[in-house]
């Protein structure tokens, strides 16, 4: 494999873990209730709409990174021409063998039993 495509694997487990936990630590809609009673939130280090919008776009902007690098890890898995079986590797190794292989009974007729007609 080469450096390409295990850095776009690394790149791509860490965006799933990223998106994972963002997606975890959004809050609901209805989180929001208990601002009216003076929740205070107009004081955060987000503002006052809190930070509900900038989770939502740092999601969106990593959901996108992923889909995207999904996308070319299948352009490249697809078009790599390198035959990576094993299942190819030992039918060739087989056939090239295959000549040199002497079964009794079946290679010569000498030995083999007689069919009375």
């Amino acid at each position: 494999m080469s450096l390409l495509l295990t850095g776009l694997l690394v790149l791509q487990v860490v965006l799933a873990v990223l998106l994972v936990g963002l997606v975890l630590i959004q809050q609901g809609k209805g989180a929001t209730a208990g601002a009216g009673f003076g929740g205070g939130a107009s004081g955060t280090v987000f503002g006052s709409r809190g930070s509900g919008s900038f989770i939502t776009r740092m999601t969106a902007i990593i959901a996108t990174f992923f889909l995207l690098n999904s996308l070319f890890l299948a352009y490249l898995y697809a078009n790599n021409s390198q035959s990576d079986s094993l299942l190819d590797k030992v039918s060739t190794e087989v056939s090239s063998h295959s000549d040199n292989v002497v079964i009794p009974g079946l290679n010569s007729t000498e030995g083999a039993p007689v069919i009375p007609e």
